[in-house]
């Protein structure tokens, strides 16, 4: 991929669902591009399609109609096993419900990603421990996720998607069950280590006490981005001209 190819390019993209005897239109002609070294926040009312869009992104999905390149590949043209292999090694996804394992310890949770990339045991715990300590839970790594507390389980959650030096993170309502201080944290914390040297972070959110953690704001509604806006506040914030 060149320097200046976007690192995601979605053009008239589409997604449907059977309900009953109906079928449920969720994504509507999305067009979306973004670039390497950013922060891009989807926003949008529950139930717009923001989380349809984003696990079409990350290969989760399949869409209907238009296309989906990301980093310069079309997914729907591997293998189910190409597709995981190459998710595996470039996205990281971090789930609104967490989707930590209950019977792993935080250390083995975090540790996942490396071993399914073929990583031995005692190398995937070392790199878990290091991603633990960056998001300061590195005294947590043999605590089960039951005897953590929601802000510790998310971070729990971040380090796993970091482990393995994914090229995009996606994060699917990364602060909704969280406090004030606890989700301004966490933000803190992914902008930190998900973002630069090509790196790119996609918060989808209706929480407004994030918005100004982004570089770009995509609006969403019905099943449709209305406008991509750069964010202004943010840009105010940092001293950077305005484009």
């Amino acid at each position: 991929m060149v320097m200046n190819d976007p690192l995601l390019s979605v053009e008239y993209l589409s997604k449907s669902f059977p309900s009953g005897l109906a079928t449920i239109e969720i994504l509507k002609t999305i067009n979306l591009t973004l670039f390497g070294s950013s922060t891009t926040s989807i926003q949008g009312v529950s139930g717009c399609g923001k989380t349809t869009l984003i696990s079409v992104i990350a290969g989760i999905l399949d869409q209907d109609e238009g296309e989906c390149i990301l980093f310069g590949q079309d997914l729907r043209k591997f293998s189910k096993n190409e597709r995981v292999i190459y998710r595996g090694k470039n996205i990281g996804f971090v789930f609104q419900s967490f989707n930590l394992i209950p019977t792993l310890t935080a250390a083995e949770n975090v540790a996942i990603p490396l071993l399914i990339n073929g990583m031995n045991m005692e190398e995937a715990l070392s790199h878990a421990n290091e991603r633990l300590r960056d998001v300061e839970l590195e005294e947590r790594r043999n605590s089960l996720p039951t005897q953590l507390s929601g802000g510790q389980q998310q971070r729990v959650a971040i380090a796993r998607a970091l482990v393995h030096g994914p090229k995009l993170v996606v994060c699917d309502e990364p602060t909704s069950a969280l406090d004030h201080e606890t989700g301004r944290r966490v933000m803190d914390i992914l902008k930190k280590l998900a973002v630069g040297h090509g790196r790119s972070l996609v918060i989808v959110t209706h929480d407004a006490r994030i918005f100004d953690f982004a570089d770009r704001i995509a609006h969403m509604d019905d099943g449709r981005i209305g406008h991509v806006d750069a964010n202004i506040h943010l840009r105010e914030k940092t001293n950077e001209p305005q484009e």
